[in-house]
């Protein structure tokens, strides 16, 4: 039969995603190709916020106004979180949860010996809070990048969030497993891995291991590749970890860090465990042992009670912070989070647009600076696949993208070049 996938949310669904295609390709059927069409289209989709589950709503229409005659199935975060909301949906055959659409190969056979279209969804859904299995999962993007997941669900329960509602407990498999990932995934021809979780500095807490153990077994195998390490929460991401990767052989000097807010007051409303104090910490170590290394973090605005004085505290702090980029999120509410039985002050949807704008223009000016203080420095690029006019781009180890004229000899290969304003290319 032919396949298609439709992938929306974080770099987990992508691995999710891939490793279920494999299954499915592995088991004779095909991906569908642009223009063909679909007998199976597969939504695999996010729930982090209001936005998402929109863009959920579209995908599935759009494209069941393109593949009439295709099944379809949903899953992901938004399946398990409102199955029914979905289910309600014109055109949807099944609704599948977190942990059930890992047997979405045994349901495709299913639908091979039974094409009767259904009346209504059929909706297989059951308790992610009660799930302790960890699915393995990898995937190889056009960047030549692998997403591998390490580790799955969150404990945390932060009052703004659903993600431990749509992925359950914190879980992860052995690190002689994941190591066993690893080495398939470089086999693949990956150069570059990415590990990623939801909340990855909490790996070995179901297998009595370590993060740090896990990343300094990674670093101990052979070959030409290297690891990012994706979103590791500041009060995960120890002193410990972050001198390892300064010394590291395979480990880049690239943090992605959630801060959320920098008002130690909107910190306490959400639940976080850690202060803005022990936040900037984390980063002064990382510039004090890595001076060049990129910093990405995460930040939230327009959350209940953030009023404005607490807004202007947390720019001022962000502001002074010596980080390379950021990634805003305006806060939607949640059905189910504790934030929306709190009795505080609601932040009106023009003001949290007004917020995100100023931090967006914020993320630009320290996104320059830091490609700027990089120019005449050497470091060494992967380059990538794709072509772009006559030019093809990669990224260096503390992940500026460069530029060079395309060369198919170059994909896929590491680099040593000189950094210059002419080769960069800056993303705003």
């Amino acid at each position: 039969m032919k396949i298609l996938f439709h992938t929306l949310g974080c770099k987990l669904n992508f691995a999710e995603s891939s490793s279920i295609g494999k299954r499915l390709l592995s088991a004779g059927h095909q991906r569908a190709k642009n223009g063909e069409s679909a007998d199976i289209c597969i939504i695999n989709t996010c729930s982090v916020t209001d936005a998402a589950d929109h863009k959920g709503r579209q995908a599935i229409r759009s494209l069941r106004h393109k593949h009439p005659h295709a099944v379809f199935i949903v899953t992901g975060c938004y399946a398990q979180l409102q199955p029914s909301q979905i289910a309600d949906i014109e055109g949807v055959d099944y609704v599948i949860g977190q942990n059930e659409k890992f047997d979405i190969d045994k349901l495709v056979a299913r639908i091979e010996h039974h094409t009767t279209r259904h009346e209504q969804a059929e909706v297989i859904v059951s308790d992610i809070q009660k799930s302790r299995t960890f699915h393995p999962s990898y995937s190889k993007d056009d960047r030549t990048r692998c997403f591998l997941k390490v580790q799955d669900g969150c404990d945390y329960f932060c009052t703004y969030c659903t993600i431990p509602f749509a992925r359950g407990r914190s879980r992860n498999d052995s690190i002689a497993n994941t190591l066993k990932q690893t080495q398939a995934a470089l086999a693949d021809g990956n150069r570059e891995i990415v590990l990623t979780g939801v909340n990855i500095g909490d790996f070995g807490k179901s297998t009595g291991e370590s993060f740090l153990q896990l990343i300094s077994r990674i670093d101990e195998l052979e070959g030409e590749f290297r690891c990012r390490i994706s979103s590791c929460e500041p009060n995960l991401l120890s002193d410990d970890i972050i001198a390892f990767v300064a010394q590291s052989k395979h480990f880049a000097p690239h943090f992605h860090i959630p801060l959320q807010s920098g008002s130690n007051q909107v910190l306490q409303i959400m639940h976080r465990r850690y202060t803005r104090e022990l936040f900037a910490e984390r980063v002064q170590t990382i510039k004090q042992l890595m001076p060049n290394a990129f910093i990405g973090v995460d930040c939230m605005v327009g959350v209940r009670g953030e009023t404005v004085e607490f807004f202007d505290d947390y720019y001022c702090f962000v502001e002074q912070l010596p980080v390379s980029q950021l990634h805003v999120f305006t806060y939607s509410e949640r059905k189910n989070t504790r934030m929306l039985s709190m009795d505080l002050l609601k932040i009106d949807e023009k003001e949290k647009k007004r917020r995100s704008e100023v931090m967006h223009a914020l993320s630009a000016d320290k996104l320059r600076e830091f490609y700027q203080s990089q120019a005449g420095k050497e470091a060494t690029v992967l380059w990538e696949a794709k072509r772009e006019g006559t030019q093809m781009s990669g990224f260096t180890e503390n992940y500026i993208r460069l530029l060079t004229p395309y060369d198919s000899q170059l994909v896929n290969t590491f680099q040593k070049v000189k950094i210059t304003s002419e080769n960069m290319k800056i993303e705003l």
